[in-house]
C-alpha cells in the first residue's frame, strides 16, 4: 500500500480548522450589549449591576488597564431554535494562547447570583438544553482589563505593571457577543478527531495501531458531508468507533488527572486581582462538577479559599456544597504556596498550622499532601516540617525545568536534614497545566522514570498560573482517554487516591537526600530587597509579639494575650511569602503594597511588643533589656528582661599604611586606605581569617543580563565579567569602635560602618546603598584562608552542607544558594561565620593559591539586583543591610551571632527584671517560639530543635506552675498522653529535631 499518511493527517487538519470547528455553533444572532466602566477599584456585585450602562458594539474598543468594566447583554432566543441548546458566546476579545494572562470576566444573572467565569479557552454560558424558544435573555459580565505583560515577546520592560504607572487607554476589543445554538454532536465530534489525531502523533510511525487510526480518520471524513457538517457528523463519528472503543495494553502507564487551576496569590497582576480570579475559577468548576460526575477538582492555598468566604459568599455557598459531596477537594494544606528556601523555621512551620488548620475548622479534612506544584526549589529542612504538620506527602514538578542536570526520579523518598523521609511525586507530564493533549500524555508514559517497579502517575488538570481551571473539552479527552489503546489510561481521582496507590505500589522507591535544589530561578534570593527585608524582619517581630505577650499573660492574669491580632497578621506574613512576591518576581505593584503592608505589619507588631513589655516591668527607672534571642547575652537571659553591662567602646587606631585599626581581646582587623578589610586576626586562636593579598569587605559589580526570566535567573556567565569596587570616596573614624567608607560608582554610593564592640567576636558591616543601576549585581565578597570542601547554611531548623568544590554537574550548577541568618566554614578546630539580617543568596568559590598553596575560599553575599521584568524599577533607591564577620566561630557560634543580629535587644525603662518563661541549659537546643496555645485554654506552647547537627541532651525549665506537658505536632494536637509536671522536663533530641511542648498551667 502506497503512503499516504502524511496526506490524511494533513487532511485532517484543515477540516477540523476550517469546517468542523465552526459548525460547532452552526446558527447565531447577536445580543444587545451596554456598559458602565467603573472608575477605579473593582465595586460590589451589587453596585455593578445597578449602575445606569451605555450602548456599546461589537468592535468597540474597552477596559484600560487595570480597569473593571460591567457589561450587560440581553437578547431573546429565536422561536426557530426551540428544541435546541442554546449558548451565549461572550468574547471579551481573547487571545486563545493566553488563559489566565489578560483580559477576564464573571458572568451573573440579574439577581447577582455568579454562572462562571470567561477566560480565553471559556467564553461560553449555556442558556438552555433544551430551549422553548422566545426566552429573554440577560447577563451581566464583570470584566476585568488586566493587561498582557508577558506577551509573545517576552520580558520587555513595561510601565503596565503598577495602576500607578499605566496608561489609561482601551486595551481590548469587543469580538463577538452572541446567542447561538450549539450542537453536541458536532462538539463530540471535534473532540473525537483531536483525540484520535494527537493520539497518532505519538505512536510509532511503523505501528499498526497508527493506521488503524489512520485508516478510521480517513473514513470519517469521507463520511463528512463539508457542505453537511451537522448533517453528517453522527455518522462521522460512527466510523470512529471501533479505534475509540480498543482498550488500553495491561500494560499501560496510568495518570490520576487531578482538576486544577493553579493561581498565583499575585504575580503580573496585584493580590485584589486575585481574589476575582479565584471567584471566577470556582465558579466554573463547581457548575462542571454538577455536569460531569466523574470529574475531581482540587484546589490548594486556603487563603484562596478564606478570599472566596470574605469576598464572594455567593460563590462560596457552591463550593461548600462541592466539598461535601467529596468532588471539590481542599488541597496541600498550605495557608498559600510559599516559596520554601527563604520562609524561616516558624514561618514555615505556620505556612501548615494555618492552611491546615483552615480546612479542619471549614470543611472537616486533614490534607496528608502538601502541594507545591510550581514553588523554585526545596529546603532540605522541609520533610521534617511537613511530617510535623502531620501530613506524609508531597507533590512538585518544578524540579523539571532544572536547566543543567535531569532529575533521577519522579516517585521518591525525600529525606531532609533529620532524617525525615517524604513520600514525593514529580508529575512526569511535566507542567502543572496539563490540558489532555496527547503529546503530554504521552510524555507523562514516555517521561516516567519508575517503569518496571510503579505504573502510576498524576497530571493537574486545568488552565493556571492566571486560573481558570478545567475546561469541559479537558474532560471529554480524558473520558475518551480512559482505556484507550496506544494511550496511557487516564481516571479523575484525588489526590490523596493517587498518592495511596503510589505508596502502596511501590514498597521500596529510592531516597534523595537533601534539598531539592531548581537549577533555575536563583535570582530569586536577591531580587526586591525589600520585600525580603520585610518578610525577615516580620518574622523576627512575630516572634518577639509572642515571646513577651505570652510572658505577659503568664505573669499577669489580667493581661489579654493578642491571640485575635497575632492570627491575622500571621497570615499577612504567611500571604506574602507565596512563591511570586518573597522571591521577587512580581510586578511593580505588588512590590509596592507589600513594602506599605510590612511597614503597617512592623508597626503593630512593634505596639503588641511594647504593650507586653510595659506591663512586664511596671512603672520604674531601671534601664532594662530584653532578650528575645534564644541565647544570653550581656548578662540577660534569653528570652528575659535585665540590666545589661556596659561596656565602653575604644574607637579605631591609624593604620601605618593608610586606614584604621579595630582591636579588642578577641579580634584585631585592619582596613587599609581603600576601606577594605585587610586582616582579621583571631587573637584567641592566633591565626588569620583574610586569605592573604585579597581583601574582605569587597563590593563586587556585574552586568547582569540573564538569556530570560530576567527578575528570577542569573546566569552563570554573570561571573565572566566584574568590576571590584575599591576606589574610596572617603575612609574616616565613625563613632565608638568603628570606621566609616564612602564609595560611589556609576549612578550609586554605598556608605559602610565597619564596627567592633568590646568582648566581642564578630566584625558587624553595615551597609548602605543607594541604588541606581540597571540590569547589574551587586555582591559583597569575603575571601577566607580556609580549606573546607564543604559549608554550612542555615535552613528551617538547622542547616544544610554544600561543597565549596565543582566536582559534577550538580555541584556547578548551585552557583547560587540560600541561607538564613549564617553561612558557616570550618577547617578541623576552627571555623568562620558569616551572618546576616536580611540577605538569603550567596556562593561560595575556592581556588589554590600558587604563592603558597593555600586555599582561598571566597564567600559572597549578594546584595542587589536591578532586573528591568516585571518591575522596571526593581531595587531602585535606598537599601540597608548588617552583616557580620565571626572569626573562630564554630556552628554553635553562628546559630547564636545570627539570632543576635536579627534580634537586638529593646531598651525599657522599668521597676525590675524579667524571668523567662523557660530555660534550657544547653546551646544547641534552641527555642523557636514560646505562644499560649491557639485554641485560648491558656496552656504554654514552646518549640524548639536540636541546632549543632548532633544528639543533644537538656533540661527544658517552666518558670511558672505547670500542670502538665504533652508532645504535639505544629497544630498543638497531642501526639502523646499528658504527663504531669512538677518541674524540669528533660529531654533528648537527634540531630536537628524539632520539638513541640503544651504546657498545661497549674
Amino acid at each position: 500500500m502506497h503512503d499516504d499518511r502524511g496526506l490524511v493527517e494533513a487532511r485532517l487538519k484543515r477540516v477540523l480548522d476550517e469546517r468542523v470547528r465552526p459548525a460547532v455553533y452552526p446558527e447565531s444572532v447577536p445580543l444587545d450589549v451596554a456598559v458602565w466602566n467603573a472608575p477605579g477599584e473593582p465595586v460590589a456585585v451589587a453596585e455593578g449591576l445597578a449602575a445606569p450602562v451605555t450602548p456599546v458594539a461589537v468592535g468597540d474598543m474597552w477596559g484600560p488597564p487595570w480597569g473593571t468594566s460591567w457589561f450587560r447583554v440581553t437578547g431573546t432566543v429565536p422561536e426557530a431554535w426551540a428544541g435546541r441548546t442554546v449558548e451565549a458566546l461572550l468574547d471579551l476579545g481573547f487571545d486563545e494562547n493566553m488563559p489566565g494572562f489578560q483580559c477576564e470576566g464573571l458572568v451573573y444573572r440579574p439577581d447577582g447570583t455568579p454562572v462562571k467565569g470567561l477566560n480565553p479557552r471559556n467564553q461560553w454560558v449555556r442558556i438552555g438544553a433544551p430551549v422553548d424558544g422566545g426566552e429573554e435573555v440577560r447577563l451581566h459580565i464583570e470584566a476585568a482589563s488586566n493587561p498582557v505583560l508577558l506577551d509573545y515577546h517576552p520580558f520587555v520592560p513595561t510601565s503596565l505593571g503598577d495602576i500607578e504607572t499605566s496608561h489609561r487607554d482601551p486595551l481590548y476589543r469587543l469580538t463577538r457577543m452572541d446567542l447561538a445554538v450549539f450542537d453536541e454532536t458536532v462538539w463530540r465530534l471535534v473532540i473525537d478527531l483531536e483525540v484520535l489525531g494527537e493520539l497518532m502523533a505519538e505512536l510509532p510511525v511503523d505501528s499498526g495501531r497508527r493506521y488503524d487510526v489512520l485508516r478510521a480518520v480517513d473514513r470519517a471524513l469521507d463520511a463528512l458531508d463539508l457542505q453537511d457538517v451537522n448533517g453528517t457528523a453522527a455518522a462521522a463519528r460512527g466510523e470512529l468507533t471501533g479505534v475509540l472503543s480498543s482498550p488500553a495494553e495491561p500494560s499501560a502507564h496510568r495518570i490520576s488527572a487531578v482538576g486544577h487551576a493553579h493561581i498565583d496569590s499575585a504575580w503580573l497582576w496585584p493580590l485584589r486581582e486575585t481574589v476575582r480570579k479565584v471567584a471566577r475559577t470556582t465558579s466554573n468548576m463547581t457548575a462542571l462538577l454538577d455536569e460531569e460526575p466523574e470529574f475531581v477538582f482540587a484546589m490548594s492555598q486556603a487563603q484562596q479559599w478564606a478570599w472566596i468566604k470574605e469576598h464572594r459568599p455567593e460563590v462560596w455557598a457552591k463550593v461548600v456544597k462541592a466539598v461535601s459531596d467529596g468532588r471539590f477537594v481542599p488541597a496541600g494544606g498550605m495557608w498559600v504556596e510559599a516559596d520554601t528556601n527563604m520562609p524561616g523555621s516558624e514561618a514555615m512551620a505556620r505556612q501548615f498550622v494555618h492552611g491546615k488548620r483552615f480546612f479542619l475548622d471549614e470543611f472537616g479534612v486533614e490534607n496528608d499532601e502538601a502541594w507545591l506544584p510550581d514553588t523554585f526549589g526545596f529546603a532540605a529542612g522541609l520533610p521534617q516540617i511537613i511530617k510535623a504538620a502531620g501530613a506524609k506527602w508531597l507533590l512538585t514538578q518544578k524540579i523539571s525545568w532544572s536547566q543543567t542536570n535531569k532529575f533521577p526520579h519522579h516517585t521518591f523518598q525525600w529525606e531532609g536534614i533529620d532524617g525525615t523521609r517524604i513520600f514525593t511525586h514529580f508529575p512526569p507530564v511535566d507542567t502543572y497545566n496539563c490540558a489532555m493533549k496527547g503529546s503530554e500524555i504521552a510524555h507523562a508514559a514516555r517521561n516516567f522514570k519508575d517503569k518496571g517497579v510503579a505504573r502510576h502517575s498524576l497530571a493537574p488538570t486545568g488552565w493556571g498560573d492566571g486560573g481558570g481551571g478545567t475546561t469541559r473539552e479537558m474532560i471529554a479527552k480524558a473520558a475518551r482517554l480512559r482505556d484507550l489503546e496506544g494511550s496511557a489510561q487516564v481516571v479523575w481521582e484525588t489526590p490523596a487516591d493517587f498518592f495511596a496507590k503510589a505508596e502502596a505500589e511501590y514498597a521500596n522507591p529510592p531516597v534523595w537526600v537533601g534539598e531539592l535544589y531548581l537549577e533555575l530561578h536563583r535570582a530569586t534570593l536577591t531580587s526586591q530587597a525589600k520585600t525580603k527585608q520585610g518578610n525577615r524582619r516580620s518574622e523576627h517581630l512575630l516572634r518577639e509579639a509572642e515571646l513577651w505577650s505570652a510572658t505577659a499573660a503568664v505573669r499577669d492574669p489580667e493581661f489579654a494575650y493578642p491571640y485575635a491580632d497575632l492570627d491575622r497578621i500571621w497570615k499577612t506574613v504567611l500571604l506574602h511569602q507565596f512563591h511570586d512576591i518573597l522571591p521577587g518576581s512580581s510586578i511593580a505593584w505588588v512590590h509596592r503594597e507589600a513594602e506599605k503592608t510590612y511597614a503597617a505589619v512592623a508597626a503593630e507588631l512593634t505596639a503588641l511588643i511594647e504593650r507586653a513589655q510595659r506591663a512586664l516591668v511596671g512603672e520604674g527607672a531601671q534601664a532594662l533589656v530584653f532578650n528575645a534571642a534564644p541565647h544570653p547575652r550581656d548578662g540577660v537571659a534569653a528570652g528575659g528582661a535585665a540590666v545589661a553591662a556596659a561596656v565602653a567602646a575604644a574607637g579605631p587606631s591609624p593604620r601605618p599604611d593608610g586606614g584604621f585599626v579595630l582591636a579588642n581581646e578577641r579580634l584585631r582587623v585592619e582596613i587599609d586606605a581603600r576601606g577594605l578589610v585587610v586582616s582579621a586576626y583571631d587573637r584567641l586562636a592566633g591565626r588569620e581569617t583574610i586569605a592573604p593579598d585579597r581583601p574582605a569587605n569587597l563590593l563586587q559589580l556585574h552586568p547582569d543580563f540573564p538569556n530570560m526570566w530576567d527578575a528570577w535567573d542569573v546566569d552563570a556567565f554573570y561571573r565572566n565579567t566584574v568590576t571590584d569596587l575599591t576606589e574610596a570616596d572617603e575612609v574616616t573614624a565613625g563613632d565608638g569602635a568603628s570606621v566609616r567608607v564612602v564609595r560611589s560608582f556609576g549612578s550609586s554610593k554605598v556608605t559602610q560602618t565597619l564596627a567592633l564592640a568590646p568582648g566581642s567576636s564578630r566584625l558587624d558591616v553595615f551597609t548602605e546603598v543607594d541604588w541606581h543601576e540597571t540590569e547589574k549585581f551587586l555582591k559583597l565578597a569575603f575571601p577566607l584562608d580556609v580549606h573546607a570542601e564543604r559549608y554550612a547554611s542555615e535552613t528551617q531548623f538547622g542547616h544544610f552542607y554544600r561543597a565549596t568544590h565543582t566536582n559534577t554537574s550538580w555541584e556547578a550548577a548551585k552557583f547560587e544558594a540560600c541561607n538564613h541568618r549564617f553561612v558557616h566554614l570550618e577547617e578541623p578546630g576552627w571555623g568562620v561565620a558569616l551572618v546576616t539580617d536580611s540577605t538569603y543568596g550567596h556562593d561560595v568559590t575556592r581556588t589554590v593559591r600558587t604563592e603558597d598553596a593555600g586555599t582561598t575560599t571566597t564567600l559572597r553575599v549578594s546584595l542587589l539586583r536591578a532586573p528591568r521584568f516585571p518591575d522596571p524599577e526593581t531595587d531602585q533607591g535606598l537599601h540597608r543591610f548588617h552583616h557580620a564577620l565571626v572569626p573562630g566561630a564554630t556552628i554553635g557560634d553562628a546559630v547564636r551571632e545570627g539570632y543576635a543580629v536579627n534580634l537586638p535587644g529593646r531598651r525599657v525603662l522599668g521597676a525590675g527584671p524579667v524571668a523567662p518563661l523557660f530555660t534550657v541549659d544547653s546551646d544547641a537546643v534552641v527555642i523557636t517560639a514560646v505562644k499560649l496555645a491557639d485554641d485560648g485554654s491558656g496552656d504554654v506552647v514552646v518549640r524548639f530543635h536540636e541546632a549543632h547537627g548532633g544528639r543533644a541532651r537538656a533540661t527544658l525549665t517552666p518558670d511558672f506552675a505547670a500542670a502538665s506537658v504533652t508532645t504535639t505536632d505544629l497544630l498543638e494536637r497531642p501526639l502523646t498522653a499528658p504527663e504531669p509536671t512538677p518541674g524540669p522536663v528533660p529531654v533528648t533530641l537527634r540531630p536537628f529535631e524539632l520539638r513541640t511542648l503544651r504546657f498545661g498551667r497549674g
